[in-house]
């Protein structure tokens, strides 16, 4: 099980997020999806739980993680270092869907030989992408942050063979209208909770 992510340093992290949010504000958000996302994926039975970090870990990392650094270059190469890593069975998520469900990591986890998994987001991205073999070059030159992103990926495992299991789709966080529709969608998580205590205190 791979995470992918940045430490929630303030204007390093969410920076979408802002003006609606302050760039303390943004941390903060980004923080409790990263603390939920770690939770879900503590809670999944696995063999390997390794998060592939942008930046150094803090109190907010619980036990049970191997730490590895991203590798320099765009977020292909990035995603494509972080499969290189594993072997066997691989699902990869972000930082990004904090009202993931372990019930969601197991049926991407749940792939037989020849398959792939893939989460699409509604922004056109991906929010989960799974291997029974992974292969870091099904991933390099796959356009990021663009609207076909995912249309792209999921095309490249089509065209290698793979056949594809469909994941639900989810909202990724990057405005601040996605942080008050994913708050409300998961109403029992640090998220929500981080997301109501901010507009208690004023936030856009």
């Amino acid at each position: 099980m791979l995470v992918i992510a940045k430490a929630p340093v303030p204007g390093r992290v969410k920076t979408r997020l802002c003006p609606a949010y302050s760039p303390e504000e943004a941390a903060r958000l980004a923080e409790a999806a990263l603390r939920d996302t770690l939770d879900i994926v503590l809670a999944t039975p696995v063999r390997r739980r390794v998060l592939v970090l942008d930046g150094v870990p803090g109190d907010w990392l619980p036990d049970g993680f191997e730490i590895v650094p991203q590798c320099a270059g765009g977020l292909d190469a990035r995603l494509a270092h972080a499969f290189g890593l594993c072997e066997g069975p691989t699902l990869l998520v972000g930082m990004d869907t904090p009202q993931i469900t372990a019930e969601h990591l197991r049926a991407g986890l749940a792939l037989g030989d020849g398959e792939a998994s893939f989460g699409p987001a509604a922004d056109g991205g991906f929010w989960a992408l799974g291997m029974a073999e992974p292969d870091p070059t099904r991933l390099r030159g796959v356009p990021m942050s663009v609207p076909e992103t995912g249309a792209v990926q999921r095309q490249r495992l089509v065209r290698a063979g793979l056949t594809v299991r469909e994941l639900p789709v989810l909202r990724d966080v990057d405005t601040a209208a996605d942080a008050r529709l994913v708050a409300a969608e998961a109403p029992g998580t640090r998220f929500a909770a981080a997301v109501a205590a901010l507009a208690g205190a004023g936030a856009r």
